[in-house]
């Protein structure tokens, strides 16, 4: 049952949208990662950095003004430009962010539908199944579009999309499978057993054949992301100006990958 077991992980990660962790966005390429330890509210009138733990708590800035902590803080006209490009940055991130993030929901449902037409035997159990993920992928859709269609990130969105949507239609897929798989073998009908690991290896190619492709080409999409994410990175490096503690405003860090471990680059050092 190995393909099937594969399947439904790969499903799972998919359903996230993009390659993400709580901490912020992380992209295919290990050369490029970046992860953010702030909500992130995109308005009209300003972008909005706010964050429960840690110093600064709130940043605001809007058309090259900066407000930290509410208190204005007094910049050069270099890095009044450079804060006005930091925010049309963000401001074109996070609808790709979005979009990213709907089709990765899409990819990851149509997964589990394939897992349904597959392993379902009864049409009123197919029905059942297809339905209730309709439903989920609609509430996760909704997920989205509520938050990053709406201009807001938020550090644990991902989790709660994961653990609620996601996580409810696979824990009802691999339980309805697990069933199957376990009475085929209480059954010592051997033909039984040979028929459903036809079924798992008969999944593992409709998935190669209809999901990777997909899957592919969003990973190439998030990875597009990566020069965005990097100027911002420039951008802070670049800033003249200096928080209370005499480092600067780091809002997005770059994070370092040396084989397994990861490291982030601390706002004091650079």
């Amino acid at each position: 049952m190995r393909p099937l077991i594969t399947t439904l992980a790969l499903a799972a990660s998919l359903a996230l949208g993009l390659p993400a962790q709580a901490d912020g966005v992380h992209l295919h390429d290990h050369k490029c990662s970046f992860g953010t330890d702030y909500d992130v509210q995109v308005q009209p009138g300003g972008i909005t950095f706010d964050r429960d733990d840690g110093t600064p708590g709130r940043v605001f800035m809007h058309d090259g003004t900066l407000r930290v902590d509410g208190r204005a803080v007094a910049v050069s006209a270099g890095d009044a430009a450079r804060l006005r490009e930091y925010e049309g940055q963000v401001r074109r991130l996070l609808p790709e962010v979005a979009a990213i993030a709907r089709e990765g929901v899409g990819i990851g449902f149509d997964a589990l539908t394939t897992v349904v037409a597959t392993f379902a035997d009864e049409p009123a159990e197919r029905s059942r199944l297809t339905a209730e993920l309709n439903a989920q992928h609609r509430q996760a859709l909704a997920s989205v579009d509520n938050g990053l269609g709406q201009g807001v990130w938020r550090k644990h969105s991902v989790e709660d999309l994961m653990d609620h949507q996601v996580g409810d239609a696979i824990s009802t897929l691999v339980g309805t499978v697990t069933a199957k798989a376990v009475k085929a073998a209480l059954s010592g009908d051997q033909s039984q057993v040979a028929a459903l690991e036809a079924r798992a290896d008969s999944l593992d190619k409709a998935i190669d054949k209809e999901v990777d492709a997909r899957a592919d080409k969003l990973g190439e999409r998030a990875d597009a992301l990566c020069p965005q994410l990097a100027r911002l990175d420039q951008l802070q490096q670049q800033f003249e100006f200096r928080l209370k503690d005499g480092s600067r405003l780091a809002l997005v860090d770059r994070q370092e990958h040396d084989n397994e471990a990861s490291a982030k680059t601390k706002p004091g050092t650079r």
